[in-house]
């Protein structure tokens, strides 16, 4: 009898402490909803925007201890935007994509009002520089995807980079040192 009990102890103990393990959810990037896009201003008139349809990464949440991180990868060379501009986008003066062909996004620590992330800190590499980067992060929802039922969280996360910080300083005049970064992203659970 006594024996049994000491089992029952050390599984229960166990299971204790593997909880804190399984409240930690992992939801990877889902390429065909994942979208990282970038807007600037050309000449002070309007919004010039390029989207990136490459990306992998994964997003982990743990609610109850308000706690997760974010991670991306981005093609530099998956680059979408105007025809007339793309190959100088992508050239030397630009995203030298051809030389640095991933950008990265890891935060280092999530923001939390209630169960959900509202703001990610973090590092963004870009043409082999890392600076600090804040996200906001909007519309963020975790539900049953309505067709497979499979877990799945989705939402926006956006900011801003000044693109000389990162020897980006083509073309300063022309188009915005200011870049406005947004990713829509949706994850899949594990």
């Amino acid at each position: 009898m006594q024996f049994g009990y000491k089992l029952a102890a050390v599984a229960l103990g166990a299971a204790i402490a593997a909880a804190p393990a399984l409240a930690q959810e992992v939801y990877m990037l889902d390429l065909r909803h994942t979208v990282p896009m970038f807007e600037v201003t050309h000449l002070g008139f309007s919004q010039q925007r390029g989207s990136f349809t490459i990306t992998s990464g994964k997003v982990t949440l743990d609610r109850a201890a308000k706690k997760g991180t974010i991670d991306v990868t981005i093609a530099s060379p998956s680059l979408m935007t105007s025809p007339a501009l793309l190959t100088m986008v992508k050239g030397d003066e630009f995203l030298n994509a051809e030389k640095f062909p991933t950008m990265t996004y890891k935060s280092t620590d999530l923001v939390f009002d209630g169960e959900n992330p509202v703001s990610a800190n973090g590092e963004f590499t870009m043409l082999g520089v890392t600076k600090p980067l804040a996200l906001k992060i909007t519309n963020f929802k975790c539900a049953p995807n309505p067709f497979n039922k499979k877990p799945m969280c989705g939402g926006e996360a956006g900011g801003t980079i000044k693109r000389s910080e990162f020897g980006m300083k083509s073309a300063l005049g022309a188009a915005s040192d200011d870049v406005k970064i947004i990713i829509a992203f949706e994850g899949i659970k594990e």
